[in-house]
């Protein structure tokens, strides 16, 4: 144990290093435009849809599917005001062959800075988990606030894209989470017009209260595929291999899976 936690510890630190430190490779920069507002609202919409089909033989965790997007609300050229929101469903076939059982949100906002081709913001997380089709009378939900650093350059025809959360729990029901670090990195190469590959690595490390007999949680997913660009958006076919903490909303514990999926995006 005292292993893994060192080795996910070592992860985030390399991650947070990418994201804050001066890349030694060339970057792509835009450059100041003297005619851009000082203030603008509305800059920036984007919105995706995607749909995963789970391995294993667990008749509740079939598909993963989700749709959900970003607002910037207003930018002000040192920074911008974002709106998340995402919405969740799995789906088994234990009773139909499509059975959604689970419905779960994701609502946050945040309060960035840039400096240096760092994104530094303060950030509010909440998410809520429900059962879907089935009786459930307990809350499941938790608020988070906290910081994040972002780091966005462009190496030769490779655009990527890094970030460290670091949030604590300030109200929470049922669950026993206490912290967490949540860290991602995205790497999209261009191999022709229209055409490119992906790869995405992210990493969560919980920390819980002790009430649920259970140390601290460490979650993983990996991500390989293709992306294929049109005139209003894209969309991405991937594989995937993934540690999740907590899947199902009533229990506690984790599950593995490898999937196979597809991402419609927004322009």
């Amino acid at each position: 144990m005292r292993r893994l936690v060192r080795r996910t510890s070592c992860a985030a630190l390399a991650l947070a290093l990418l994201v804050c430190s001066r890349p030694v490779v060339a970057q792509t920069a835009a450059p100041a435009d003297p005619l851009r507002p000082a203030v603008e609202f509305l800059p920036r919409v984007a919105f995706d849809l995607s749909a995963e089909h789970l391995s294993g033989d667990d008749v509740t965790f079939v598909w993963d599917m989700n749709f959900g997007g970003e607002l910037d609300v207003i930018d002000y050229r040192v920074g911008r005001a974002t709106f998340v929101a995402n919405y969740q469903t799995i789906l088994g076939d234990e009773f139909r062959h499509f059975d959604p059982n689970q419905g779960n949100y994701i609502l946050g906002g945040s309060v960035s800075f840039r400096t240096r081709g760092v994104e530094l913001a303060g950030v509010f997380h909440h998410e809520s988990r429900h059962l879907s089709d089935r009786a459930n009378r307990v809350a499941v939900a938790w608020n988070m606030v906290g910081g994040r650093a972002r780091r966005a350059f462009t190496v030769g025809r490779a655009h990527v894209d890094a970030r460290v959360d670091l949030r604590g729990v300030v109200a929470k029901a049922f669950v026993d989470y206490d912290w967490e670090i949540d860290s991602g990195v995205r790497s999209d190469v261009q191999i022709r017009p229209g055409i490119g590959a992906l790869v995405a690595l992210g990493l969560r490390r919980l920390a819980v209260d002790g009430s649920q007999n259970r140390g601290d949680q460490t979650g993983y997913r990996g991500e390989v595929g293709v992306r294929v660009d049109g005139r209003a958006g894209a969309m991405e076919f991937f594989v995937a291999a993934e540690r999740r903490v907590d899947p199902y909303p009533l229990e506690f514990g984790v599950a593995r899976w490898v999937t196979v999926g597809f991402r419609v995006l927004s322009r």
